[in-house]
């Protein structure tokens, strides 16, 4: 039913997000000002990613292990889990959730190049809708899509300012989000680092199931 997570960035790129796409071969990867991402029909090969490092000397491939040849690069893994949501999260909200906008564009990636530096590219908000908790006129927390397909969304950028930490802003904003994306009548789904017992513990109690790990290969030029 969800065999399209096995290869979520290739699927991602070849529907919904196909308007920034560009194709290296049997190959799939972002426009590199948006994200930094890359996927296969099968496995990336050392073609495929030569021509794309000549763009983006940094960036991720989901899933299968790719075939680097001769290409100079020590491979990173990360290890994802990967969840999906089948039932609306019943929650009561106490927060006012604001849709970020062009206006908010330069606060919102200051805010998340405090928390994660390497986590956004300046186009990155383009990729779907993002939502934020403001305090005393401050965002203080975020929520939004990355990836998307015909059916499925990915909830992303869960992040929670570190002063603002135990209120339970993560929480609503994931349920709030994953709303959204049930209204659009697309499945939620998300990746969390193995590493994250905590986010892991908060998605599972939200009612999110593990359907099983994914890696991202780095490569660097």
């Amino acid at each position: 039913m969800y065999h399209k997570l096995d290869n979520p960035v290739y699927h991602s790129l070849n529907e919904t997000h196909k308007k920034f796409c560009l194709n290296f071969g049997d190959s799939k990867f972002y426009n590199p000002e948006v994200a930094a991402f890359g996927g296969s029909a099968d496995f990336a090969k050392e073609k495929d990613i030569t021509e794309y490092s000549e763009i983006c000397d940094d960036f991720l491939i989901f899933g299968a292990k790719p075939d680097t040849g001769n290409f100079k690069t020590e491979l990173s893994t990360l290890v994802c889990d990967q969840y999906v949501l089948e039932n609306r999260i019943e929650l009561d909200f106490t927060e006012d959730f604001i849709l970020l906008k062009e206006e908010h564009h330069d606060e919102l990636l200051s805010f998340i190049k405090k928390f994660y530096p390497h986590y956004f590219k300046n186009r990155t908000p383009e990729l779907g809708r993002y939502f934020g908790i403001f305090k005393d006129d401050k965002l203080v927390a975020v929520t939004g899509e990355r990836m998307q397909m015909n059916d499925m969304a990915e909830v992303s950028a869960v992040i929670t300012d570190t002063d603002y930490l135990g209120k339970g802003y993560a929480k609503q904003l994931v349920a709030f989000v994953s709303g959204k994306i049930f209204e659009d009548n697309k499945t939620p789904f998300l990746h969390v680092a193995e590493t994250n017992s905590g986010a892991k513990k908060l998605y599972e109690k939200l009612g999110f199931n593990h359907r099983g790990k994914i890696n991202l290969w780095g490569v660097k030029r």
